[in-house]
Parts: C-alpha cells; structure tokens; sequence
C-alpha cells in the first residue's frame, strides 16, 4: 500500500505506508525458522537485510530484531532473542548477495548470531561514492524510486516484547524496495565508472578487523579534557566503572543509569558522604537518591587511593601520530606535508564527486605524512597506503599525486 504524501525533506513522493506482501508474523520459534529456511532457499537473487537495535534504552549494540526480503521469499521478521542462532539463514541463502544500508552497523551483529555474508552491496556506501549530498536510506529511495518511507520508529526500544505491529510494519518497510534501490544505484554507479571501485569498498566492508578493545575507555567521559587533577580523574575512572558495570548488569544504556554530567559534577564536588552526593543537583533526583549510596562507594574508592595509585593526566598514547594541531611545533616539515597533500586529496574530492572521507581514510593519510617511506616515489607511496588498507582504486587515483605532493 502506498499513499501520495508530500514530504518537506523529500519532495513529493509515493510513501509507502504498507509492504506489497502485509507485514508478516514474526518468527521466533525453530519450526518457523526452519519453514522460512525452506522459502529463502527457494528463492532467488540477493538478500535484503537490516537489523534494529536498542540504542539509547539497552547496554550495549545487541540486535533485537532481523529483516530480509527475497524474491520468492518475501519478507521475514526474525526475533534474534528467541533465534540466537541464525546460521542456517546464512546456510540457506548459500553465496548470495546481501544488500545492506549503513552495512558496519549491522554486519558485527549479524556475526554474532552466525551471519556472515559471502558477498555485499552497501546502499548507503554506493551513495556516498555517487556524491550524493545525502545518503539515508529514505533520502535515496526517494531520489532513485521516488517513493517515501516513514522514520518515525527509528530510535524506540526494539527490545520491547512483543513488538508493536506498527513498529513491525515500519522494519519491514526497511527492506521492501531495498533490492530495486540496489539495482538502480548499480546502473548509476556503472554509468559514473565507480562500480568497480563499489565493489572494492564492499569487500573491504567484509574483512575489516574488529577494532580492538579501547584503553581507559573512561577517558572518553564527555567533557573530562577539562580536568588536569588526578584525583578528580580517578573519581570519573571509579564512576565511570560503576555505571558500567550497573549498566551491564541490568540492561540498561549507560547514559540513562547515570549521565555524563553527572559524573563530571560528582568528580568536581567530591562528596565524603552519600548526604553531601545527593546535594548536588544531578544526584538530587528520586532514582539517584535511591542509587547514591552506590554512587559514594565509588567516589570513596578514589578518594582513598594512594597517589602512586591515580591515573596520570594524560592517557596512554595512541598508536600512531599525535594530533596534528601540534604538528606545527614538533615537526614542521610533516606539518607541511600534510597539508600540501590534503589540499590535492581536496582537489581530487570535488573532481571525482566522492566525500574526502571516503576517498582516502584520514588516519592513513596522516600517517603518510608523519611518517613517510625513505625513498618518496609512486611505489613507495602505493606500498604505504596498501599497509593502511587503502583499496587498489584508491591506491592507483592517489598515489603519484601523493609522491609528488610530500616528497
């Protein structure tokens, strides 16, 4: 089902308010899984996929719900709470393409639960390649198919049992003309000379490695670069470690058990009492009230330790260069390296109509500069961006431009 509905973002398109096929049941016991193993495997072409998750509401990026959509197959609403194991989906499609929107957002997720896709068709990848100056799905379902899709339950909690059917129609509207958006963004892609370089950019989507566990994640607590006092530091450490923990435990997203603020502020007071804690303003709430003696536990904790035993000011240095705002003082010659290659990715940016971003991955290129080969040549620079992961068509439109730009 479809309506005319003007859009103040999108123009006047056809919105689609109902999938072609109804809105199926959602399968969460193994006979229904097994039944639509059974229709996946006799359909044919690509995959259409997309996950929901609980962002905001639940710890972590766990997935709470899967759509796809096959011709022949129709679309499958899968509860991956009840279904944890959902190999035999991916044993069912065999080789098949996926097409996914935004693919790193969902492919660790779909690992997790035995999807690993052979191949791949990022949507959101292939407009970014087009120059398009946007990339939402809504935003080029209704440039290429001039049709509209309603976003108004992106961000509820997908965790919720059972699911609402409004909600159900609107993740399987996600994957309604996902499969036509592909193809028409390939011929595009092909008419523009950018579909090898697609393709390219998809395999590497497939076989990046996951990143490894961040140190001193606490010192990514909003606002901390404020503080230069150790023992302030080891109250937003020792916080940071309790919400983490509460919030693993009871499911909950961490900024929702206790906001970056008010850690912030409780570092700042340093309350010695659970009656000096909940006098300050982000403590003072009923929920926090309840939880503070929690909340002193951890202040006091850090109020106790030794020095020797406070954290130092500054984090553990990152691999690779420094931020490049002091690359002026420390090394004046990498700073001009930089920025007479940034200027000619710029300049080849606006030329090929592909975001810098994507056109050359932004840590490797300071890296380049940081650090560049011995001997400055095509090949050598060719040989650095591989090490990066740089793609072969990247590697072959920036290479002499790069040698030249920083030798």
């Amino acid at each position: 089902m479809s309506a005319r509905i003007p859009l103040s973002e999108l123009g006047d398109v056809t919105v689609l308010t109902e999938p072609a096929g109804g809105v199926p049941r959602v399968t969460a016991t193994s006979e229904a899984l097994d039944h639509l193993c059974e229709a996946l495997r006799s359909g044919s072409g690509p995959v259409a996929a997309d996950a929901e998750r609980a962002s905001g509401y639940c710890y972590g990026q766990s997935t709470y719900l899967v759509q796809l959509k096959r011709h022949g197959a129709g679309i499958a609403l899968i509860d991956p709470v009840a279904l944890p194991d959902l190999s035999p989906v991916a044993a069912a499609v065999g080789g098949a393409e996926w097409i996914l929107h935004a693919a790193s957002q969902d492919l660790q997720g779909f690992a997790e639960h035995g999807i690993v896709p052979a191949t791949l068709f990022d949507t959101e990848l292939a407009g970014r390649l087009l120059g398009l100056p946007r990339v939402g799905l809504a935003s080029m379902v209704a440039e290429f198919l001039g049709l509209g899709l309603a976003k108004e339950h992106s961000a509820v909690d997908w965790s919720r049992r059972p699911l609402p059917a409004d909600w159900l129609r609107y993740a399987a509207l996600d994957v309604e003309v996902l499969i036509e958006l592909r193809h028409a963004m390939e011929e595009r892609l092909d008419a523009a000379g950018k579909l090898t370089w697609a393709r390219q950019e998809f395999a590497a989507e497939l076989t990046a490695p996951t990143p490894p566990p961040r140190v001193d994640p606490w010192r990514r607590t909003s606002g901390i670069g404020s503080i230069k006092n150790r023992r302030t530091l080891a109250i937003v450490r020792e916080l940071w470690l309790a919400r983490d923990a509460s919030a693993r435990e009871r499911d909950i997203a961490v900024g929702r058990v206790l906001p970056d603020k008010a850690i912030l502020a409780a570092a700042g007071a340093r309350p010695r009492t659970t009656a000096q804690l909940i006098r300050i303003t982000e403590f003072s709430g009923k929920g926090q009230r309840r939880r503070a003696p929690y909340w002193q536990e951890a202040i006091s904790t850090a109020l106790r330790l030794p020095e020797s035993a406070l954290p130092p000011v500054r984090g553990p240095r990152p691999d690779g260069p420094p931020p490049h705002r002091n690359w002026g003082s420390r090394k004046p010659e990498a700073a001009a390296r930089l920025e007479a290659a940034r200027a000619f990715v710029a300049e080849e940016s606006e030329r090929l109509a592909i975001p810098v971003e994507n056109l050359l991955e932004p840590d490797a290129l300071r890296r380049l500069c940081w650090s560049p080969p011995r001997d400055v040549t095509s090949n050598s620079v060719a040989s650095a961006l591989r090490s990066r992961r740089a793609r072969e068509w990247q590697v072959d439109l920036l290479a002499a431009g790069l040698a030249q730009a920083i030798g």
